[in-house]
Formats: C-alpha cells, structure tokens, sequence
C-alpha cells in the first residue's frame, strides 16, 4: 500500500488503540520468564487486575484470545450434558452458545430481538421453573454476555444476579466481560458473579492475545468435581504457579509488560474517571446519531453501551459500502455487522485509549462519509456531539473523588 499521512483512524470497537506507553513496554527486551524480575512483575499484575475486576478472588490470565477464556470458563465449571441457560442476545452470545454445545453441554437457548440486553424477569421466570420441575435443579450454569459487542447493548449484570437470588437458585453466574471491563462499570464481587471472562484488547488498551478468568470460590468448588475434559485451560495449576508470580507454561511475556503498563495508566486515571469518560463520549456519539436522524440499533436506553454505538442503516443502504467509502476517503475503519446483522448496521467503537479530539474526528468522518455515501441524513451531528463534550469541559471538574 501505499503511505497515507496522519494517522490511521481505528474505531473498530476492538482491537483498540493501543497507547504509546503500552507500545514500548512491550518492545522490552524479553526476560527469562523463570527469573526473580519476571515473577515480581507477574504478581503486580495478577494485584493489579482484581482493582480492575472489583475483586478479591484470584484472576487468571491466558496467553489465548477472549475466546479462550470463555472455553476456559465452561470446561472448569461442568460436566458433560449439564444444563446451561444461555440469551441470544447478540453474535458472540451466539458464538458462545454454539462453542458450548460442540463441548457437550445442554443449552436452554432464550433468543431475543439482538436489539436489547438480557431481561433479569426472563432469568427468574426460566429458573422457577427450572426448580419447580424437580426438587434438584437441572440448570448448573447462567451465561451472560454484559456488553454484546455486535449490538451495543449492555446487559445489567447486578439485577441479573438479583433474579438468580430471587428465584432461590444454585446455578453458577458466568459473565463475558469482553468488550466491557475497564470501560463499563463491573463489580464482580459485588455482583456475584462465578466466572468473569475478558480479553486484553479492548478496555485493557493492549493487542488481542491475552484473556482472563477472575474466579469465585463458588466456581472453584465446582471445578474440583466438574467432568469436562480440560488440560491448558485447568485453574488448579495456573493457580498453583501464579503463588509464586510464575505460569505452568510459557506466557506471553511481552503482553504481560503492557499489561503492566496498561494497569499502571487505569490507576493513574482512576477506574471511576474511566467510566466516566467512556460514559461522556458514548453520550455524545448518540446525540451526533439522533441529530443526523439515524436509529440507534439498542432499543433500550438503559442498557445502551458505554463502549461502542451500532447504527442502522436506511432501507435501501448498504452498511459495508459505507465503511468502504470512509475507509477509502478518510482512512478511518468502523465496525462491521456481523451476523443477521450484516450490511444493516456499522458500529462506532469509543473505547479504550480515547479522548474527546478523538471522537471529535471519528464523527466528523462519519458524517462526511454519510454525505459522500449518499446516505439520507440531516446535517448538524457533529455539532450536537460538540455541544455536549463542551458542556462537559465547562464542568468544575470531570475528575472524580
């Protein structure tokens, strides 16, 4: 290809941005992953990401993609032909419906409109039932994706795990944090969740390559009597190793820098102002939508995503031909549909390593590619965003104690 001047504008909603800091951190000399320097770096880390995660349970880190951890998450906790309730909320809820099948489980699969995130009366409702059909209950698992990252709905984990509590039941609570940790508020302690999957190349502002487990004791009980096969993925000796800062086999280490670095940049901003900030510019993307009077894709504004906004298109328009057109002429790439979804919507990732000059020159690229695209729209979206990072800017102060 040939140079193209200024940068590159990546807003897919991930792999994100990654920052300078965590550029160079990476591009360290590589240690001896067995030697004292290594092993006090893995235990900072390990400190590091339980602020991150709101925990006090152990956080597992693979060299593997989030779709690791999610298998990870599955083969530690159940056995073959174990019933999972899982929502369709969206592709990757999909995708982890699908991977949990092909390992042998049973899933109770509650499909939705993917225009909204999982409803906490549905999970009570199934796991009534679920009880009041034996005096055992059949349902081991819950699985829910907190922020689908095709659809910019964000499932809302606490009052999930209220219903769980009201409906009296045992099942294990798994979340996929993917596109959500270290961007949108999650508490897994508070919250009661079982298994938290993540991955690194997201909110942690890092590469794809990394991916996490944070671990209830709950869970780590059932994973002592749980029958799926597993061997890579087994807690007990990552667990085990990671006592002493080390892992049973060898770890991505350079990530691991970043990592480093990546934990270091979300303490110094403080987890709250993070929230805040990716809370302000997902405010600000929707207004630019609604002003250019296109039709965000999540019907529910309380579940609306703080990591990326999913824009429909107009009948008749192509999304992917508009993604083209703005990659072409602007050098920017926006997220595909992906799914049932494909060619209907394009998606704004606001994530991660971002600040308001950044999303300034994200939306003014999508409205001049929904001009040069022929895409019926009203002028004055970019504008709208404005407005509100102004107001904001005008605030005493957008820190947060």
């Amino acid at each position: 290809m040939s140079h193209r001047s200024g940068r590159h504008f990546l807003q897919i909603p991930g792999p994100t941005n990654v920052p300078d800091r965590v550029l160079r951190a990476i591009d360290r000399a590589t240690v001896d992953h067995r030697g004292p320097e290594f092993g006090r770096m893995t235990l900072e880390v390990l400190e590091g990401l339980k602020s991150v995660f709101q925990t006090k349970q152990p956080v597992v880190i693979y060299p593997a993609s989030g779709t690791g951890a999610w298998e990870a998450a599955l083969v530690n906790t159940l056995s073959p032909g174990d019933r999972v309730l899982m929502f369709e909320t969206g592709h990757f809820a999909s995708l982890w419906n699908k991977m949990a099948t092909r390992l042998g489980l049973s899933i109770e699969l509650v499909p939705t409109d993917w225009r909204r995130g999982v409803d906490p009366a549905a999970v009570e409702a199934k796991l009534e039932e679920d009880r009041a059909q034996s005096s055992k209950a059949a349902i081991k698992a819950v699985c829910v994706v907190h922020n689908e990252t095709s659809t910019g709905a964000t499932s809302r984990i606490g009052a999930i795990r209220k219903a769980i509590d009201a409906a009296g039941h045992p099942a294990l609570y798994l979340v996929d944090t993917i596109s959500s940790l270290a961007s949108i508020d999650y508490r897994h302690d508070e919250w009661g969740v079982d298994v938290t999957v993540a991955g690194s190349q997201k909110g942690l502002m890092l590469p794809p390559g990394l991916s996490f487990n944070c671990v209830s004791e709950k869970a780590l009980k059932a994973s002592k009597s749980a029958k799926l096969a597993r061997s890579y993925w087994s807690w007990d000796e990552m667990l085990a190793n990671n006592k002493t800062g080390y892992f049973p086999y060898t770890p991505a280490t350079n990530l691991l820098y970043g990592l480093h670095e990546a934990l270091k940049m979300l303490a110094e901003e403080g987890l709250q102002n993070v929230f805040a900030r990716h809370a302000r510019h997902a405010e600000a993307t929707r207004r630019a939508v609604r002003a250019w009077g296109l039709e965000i894709l999540c019907s529910v504004p309380e579940e609306y995503s703080n990591s990326l906004t999913t824009v429909m298109m107009p009948a008749g328009h192509d999304a992917d031909r508009l993604r083209k057109l703005i990659l072409e002429a602007y050098d920017m790439s926006l997220g595909t549909g992906l799914g049932r979804l494909a060619g209907k919507v394009f998606r704004i990732g606001h994530l991660g390593d971002f600040n308001d000059l950044t999303l300034a020159g994200t939306l003014a690229g999508v409205e001049m590619g929904l001009e040069l695209a022929g895409v019926p729209h009203k002028k004055g979206g970019v504008l709208a965003a404005f407005e509100h990072l102004t107001e904001s800017a005008r605030a005493p102060s957008r820190k947060v104690a």
